[in-house]
């Protein structure tokens, strides 16, 4: 089973783009963010036709979830309870035998920023959540974008850049929190690839993507029964580019196999 994570940052921009990708990297699970479109206007026929099955929690113009599957699924939670203020940050489904969810972490802004202790306050909810409905199964996925960099090997400032929005200590130990029991999750790409210095996110301005001035804000945290049976795992670094003529998300896909069979 090929599983992966995607900020998309609009849908709507990107739409072909998406489709590109999926035809030709098939992977099975998707786990969408920043879809910035309303659950109505979502384009279900477009990935229908090549063999997915949706489901969505967007929002008018902001924020926005989704999970693409090829098996069947049934959603389990719409919206991080408690959490509706917030906006469309959470969805959850059972697909088979892998429960599988994919959030879109507030961003923050900035450290003085009144948006920044809302951040936190909405992972300490998150970390609760995992703990109770994500870490305590034997197959599941935790993904999408935290909108955090865990440690200075994840920022191309390094250490520089610490205490500045993503980079904090705050931030930093509330994503320690889902990979520490007992949520107990495995950040899937960082325990393959300990010591490599690798990016999701690059900003369009300033020649971020050419330069890897990027920043590893987009995570697939698996449990460890899940990680035991997992294959390759990689960042998808050719659809950060321009594709003939079309313009790419700022996040690259995040995607790994796993030897699961099909239930």
């Amino acid at each position: 089973m090929k599983i992966a994570t995607w900020n998309i940052n609009g849908l709507r921009a990107r739409l072909e783009y998406l489709l590109r990708w999926l035809a030709e990297r098939q992977p099975d699970v998707v786990g969408l963010q920043e879809l910035k479109m309303m659950d109505e206007l979502f384009p279900h026929e477009a990935f229908e036709e090549l063999g997915y099955r949706v489901a969505t929690h967007g929002q008018k113009a902001w924020n926005g979830v989704a999970i693409l599957s090829r098996q069947p699924m049934e959603v389990t939670e719409v919206g991080l309870p408690g959490e509706g203020v917030a906006g469309a940050r959470l969805i959850r489904a059972d697909i088979g035998a892998l429960s599988f969810t994919t959030v879109y972490v507030p961003n923050g802004k900035d450290v003085t920023h009144d948006d920044f202790p809302r951040k936190l306050a909405w992972l300490d909810v998150l970390a609760k959540y995992a703990e109770a409905h994500i870490g305590s199964k034997e197959l599941a996925v935790l993904c999408g974008d935290f909108n955090i960099c865990p440690a200075p090997l994840d920022s191309w400032h390094g250490e520089a850049a610490n205490g500045q929005i993503f980079h904090t200590e705050e931030e930093r130990q509330r994503f320690g929190r889902f990979c520490a029991p007992p949520c107990g999750l495995v950040d899937i790409y960082r325990e393959r690839f300990p010591d490599k210095q690798a990016f999701s996110w690059w900003h369009y301005r300033a020649g971020g993507f050419p330069r890897d001035h990027g920043l590893r804000l987009d995570f697939l945290l698996a449990t460890p029964g899940l990680y035991r049976v997992m294959g390759e795992v990689a960042i998808d670094r050719e659809y950060r580019k321009k594709l003939d003529g079309m313009t790419p998300s700022d996040h690259a896909p995040v995607w790994a196999e796993f030897a699961m069979a099909e239930r």
